[in-house]
């Protein structure tokens, strides 16, 4: 059965960096972020592939945040750094065969989420 437990998040002032972690069960699945902010709609942050060589990032985050992942461990992480307060949200981690796929909400499986406030 496919299970994602993320953590990381929390309380950040502006400028300021966090780390998220996303943990998949079972093997070759890409892993992504989506983030949710108050009274908005789910938006993709960024995703890699099984083996880490394709990435992608939304626009909003490029040169802020990077993906990487352990392909032994089938843990990915998002450094976030210079956070800003739009970047407040709830951070979702989804799994899906490849990347392309996951960028259009066809996910198999979501994390819990995760706070992400950014606030001086």
């Amino acid at each position: 059965q496919l299970q994602l437990v993320e953590s990381g998040g929390g309380l950040v002032q502006p400028g300021g960096s966090l780390r998220l972690s996303c943990t998949v069960s079972l093997d070759y699945y890409a892993i992504g972020w989506f983030r949710q902010p108050p009274r908005k709609e789910r938006e993709g942050v960024s995703c890699v592939s099984y083996s880490g060589s394709t990435t992608i990032y939304a626009d909003s985050v490029k040169g802020r945040f990077t993906i990487s992942r352990d392909v032994f461990n089938n843990t990915a992480y998002l450094q976030m750094n210079t956070l800003k307060p739009e970047d407040t949200a709830v951070y979702y981690c989804a799994a899906e065969s490849v990347c392309r796929r996951l960028w259009r909400h066809e996910v198999d499986a979501w994390g819990q989420g995760t706070q992400v406030t950014v606030s001086s």
